[in-house]
């Protein structure tokens, strides 16, 4: 059986756009393991960014989305992975023992 094929690169500028949910993302039989990261990665950071806009004041919908998304990325990730940001308000950067 073959499994459903995506528009990869569409899922990387937009995730929303393909997957209904992370969870979707990771239960994905199409993608690896790498490319659910990195489709999960660009969803966090619109997610974080979502976020941030509407703690500044601008209007949107809080949800758990970060949390899911991350939570996501946690299932398929060893803790070094999901740390490599810059530290910056959206993206604080973890030390080792944060990571674990």
């Amino acid at each position: 059986m073959d499994s459903p094929r995506i528009d990869f690169e569409r899922a990387l500028f937009d995730p929303a756009s393909v997957f209904a949910t992370p969870e979707e993302v990771v239960a994905h039989p199409g993608l690896t393991r790498g490319q659910k990261i990195d489709v999960l990665k660009a969803w966090e950071y619109d997610a974080v960014e979502a976020a941030v806009a509407t703690e500044e004041g601008m209007p949107g919908n809080e949800n758990d989305l970060l949390r899911r998304v991350r939570l996501a990325l946690a299932s398929l990730a060893a803790p070094q992975a999901l740390v490599d940001a810059a530290p910056t308000k959206q993206h604080p950067l973890l030390g080792p023992r944060d990571a674990t």
